[in-house]
């Protein structure tokens, strides 16, 4: 079965943007664009809730081909225009997207669905509200969570609405040179 994998940038302090959505505060390094593009390889498949994937569309399909695209643009460019795409929203259509669907209801079900079919794996990258509806259904198989070196002392949280407890088993960490820690769990399932 496909494993759904979340990646999330938080701060120290449990927030993944400020008050108003901010996300300047997100360290970065080479070392950690080429860890992602080892986890892209490894998925044919992005969710995303659909603020998240308005952003995403506006940036990744072109930004390989831009002038001063980095090693990065050009090879999340390639991958994100040939995985399909699955977006959670009520407001949505899926008129006129390509290689994407919309999920609008019945969550859990079609996201199982989803993860039952051949293929790789499943990657969430950001998406936080989304990310909050999938860790209440208990469909998030991994994490992959990066700590910034920062306290914003408010914002949106990392987990919210958790209701019933979650045990996780801790696979690994990484530390990049920009100063952030990645933590990789998996869900323990009962």
């Amino acid at each position: 079965m496909r494993k759904l994998i979340f990646f999330m940038h938080t701060s120290l302090d449990g927030f993944v943007a400020g008050l108003n959505g901010e996300m300047n505060w997100i360290k970065f390094d080479d070392a950690m664009f080429d860890f992602v593009g080892t986890m892209t390889d490894l998925a044919d498949t992005a969710l995303y809730g659909r603020v998240t994937y308005e952003m995403m569309q506006i940036y990744w399909p072109n930004a390989g081909e831009q002038a001063n695209a980095s090693k990065h643009d050009i090879e999340h460019s390639a991958w994100y225009n040939k995985v399909s795409k699955v977006v959670l929203s009520k407001t949505m259509s899926e008129e006129g997207l390509n290689n994407t669907i919309v999920i609008s209801d019945g969550l859990a079900n079609k996201i199982n669905e989803i993860k039952a079919q051949e293929g790789k794996n499943i990657l969430i990258f950001g998406s936080p509200r989304t990310s909050h509806s999938l860790l209440k259904e208990g469909l998030i198989d991994e994490f992959w969570i990066f700590v910034n070196p920062v306290l914003l002392g408010n914002g949106m949280p990392l987990f919210k609405g958790v209701t019933e407890t979650t045990k996780l088993n801790l696979i690994e960490t990484k530390t990049f040179d920009c100063g952030v820690i990645a933590l990789h769990y998996e869900t323990i399932r009962n």
